[in-house]
């Protein structure tokens, strides 16, 4: 069982509540409030910095935000079509044929949903039965584990391993079997911050493609490629016709509390993803998809300056890190570094998280989370460079100055 951050319950405001034991589905039971609830609520309470969760302290370009406004204004707040706004739906196909060399049909093969998240889980519920094996390659982003066990899927694991956390081939052709319904790779990598090379990405579709196996691609951190161009695997030959390509505009415009996600897909795939999106959310925030497509057609200057702004903060929180005693594992994309802890002495690396919060005053994220085994994340510890300057240089200097071997 993987440990757990101490966090204090709150007193009940009447003292003769009954107590009931808490209730959930079996599919369900292993999960826990998520670590990143967990970690920022510890942060706040004891005034820490927050290095955890992936969500910028600054807000999105002014162009975006006015669209939105302007959409509001101008009547747009009713209920959206379920698949998209077609404007949207547009400047999404748009953007991927810019990116990726494919041209994909707006109407049919590309569904706009509530966040990246709701992408994920339309997939997997809208495309796998219960009993369908699918493979993760760990650690990876805790809602994957979540929706497969609502959808009832049979999950096996690739561990990849620091520093360079490459793709074990010849382990991933011997787990794919006559059950195998669907790889699931995200490209750049979180919480790694792992680019998966041409070879690697090659090797997949080749499997995928031998064995009759879909891949669902969570590209959310694609502008975010720091050191090699990003590559959409279903860009590569064959591949198309068996990938669910999933992205979303928080992350490229500093807007995640807008949560507007998309899926691209073959029309056959894409039918069964838009049934399950029918049924979670029906529609996404029509201004907001208004105003996405904007944020979508703008220049590539201004990707260009993004990549630019993170680099210059990943260089500050790495030497940081660095000068402080961890040991830095690459990052070669997103907004994530991850960084061994066990030259500091704890035992596993919720123990440390929790010293780094209430002693030093910077939270991190925990990375066992991201494991079935949590065995093999306990020496790994996550931070992430979304915020602005400021705030990362006083982290890195409460780091440099308490932190203690």
């Amino acid at each position: 069982m993987a440990p757990t951050i101490s966090t204090t319950p709150e007193e009940p405001t009447t003292k003769n509540v009954v107590q009931h034991p808490v209730q959930v589905a079996k599919r369900l039971e292993k999960l826990k409030t998520t670590i990143f609830t967990q970690i920022s609520m510890l942060a706040i309470k004891h005034g820490a910095i927050n290095l955890g969760q992936g969500f910028p302290n600054f807000d999105g370009p002014e162009f975006v935000k006015d669209a939105a406004i302007q959409a509001i204004k101008e009547g747009k707040n009713q209920y959206a079509r379920g698949c998209g706004v077609p404007d949207l739906n547009s400047a999404v196909a748009a953007r991927f044929k810019k990116d990726s060399g494919l041209l994909v049909d707006p109407e049919t093969e590309v569904t706009i949903t509530s966040g990246c998240t709701e992408a994920i889980a339309a997939t997997m519920l809208g495309l796998i039965n219960p009993g369908d094996e699918v493979i993760l390659f760990a650690p990876f982003y805790d809602s994957y584990e979540a929706t497969l066990s609502m959808a009832g899927a049979d999950i096996k694991i690739i561990t990849l391993r620091p520093p360079n956390f490459s793709v074990p081939v010849e382990e991933l052709k011997s787990i794919i079997s006559k059950n195998t319904r669907a790889i699931l790779v995200n490209t750049p990598h979180n919480p790694t911050g792992k680019m998966f090379s041409r070879e690697e990405l090659e090797t997949i579709a080749s499997l995928c493609i031998e064995s009759d196996v879909l891949v669902f691609s969570d590209e959310v951190y694609d502008k975010l490629a720091f050191e090699a161009d990003h590559i959409s695997i279903a860009s590569l030959p064959g591949m198309y016709e068996m990938t669910v390509t999933m992205n979303s505009l928080g992350k490229t415009f500093s807007l995640t509390g807008w949560k507007i996600g998309w899926t691209i897909a073959p029309p056959h795939l894409t039918w069964g993803i838009r049934q399950a999106h029918s049924y979670l959310t029906f529609a996404t925030s029509t201004p907001m998809q208004f105003a996405a497509a904007e944020a979508l057609r703008t220049s590539d200057t201004y990707f260009e300056e993004l990549k630019k702004d993170y680099l210059h903060k990943k260089g500050i929180l790495v030497e940081g890190l660095k000068a402080a005693g961890f040991v830095v594992h690459p990052s070669s994309g997103t907004y994530f570094v991850m960084v061994d802890h066990t030259s500091f002495g704890f035992e596993n690396d919720v123990a440390f998280c929790e010293y780094l919060i209430k002693e030093v005053g910077v939270a991190a994220i925990p990375t066992s989370v991201f494991y079935l085994n949590p065995e093999d994340g306990k020496n790994l510890v996550r931070f992430t460079f979304c915020k602005d300057e400021d705030t990362l240089r006083a982290a890195v200097e409460r780091m440099k100055t308490k932190l203690k071997k």
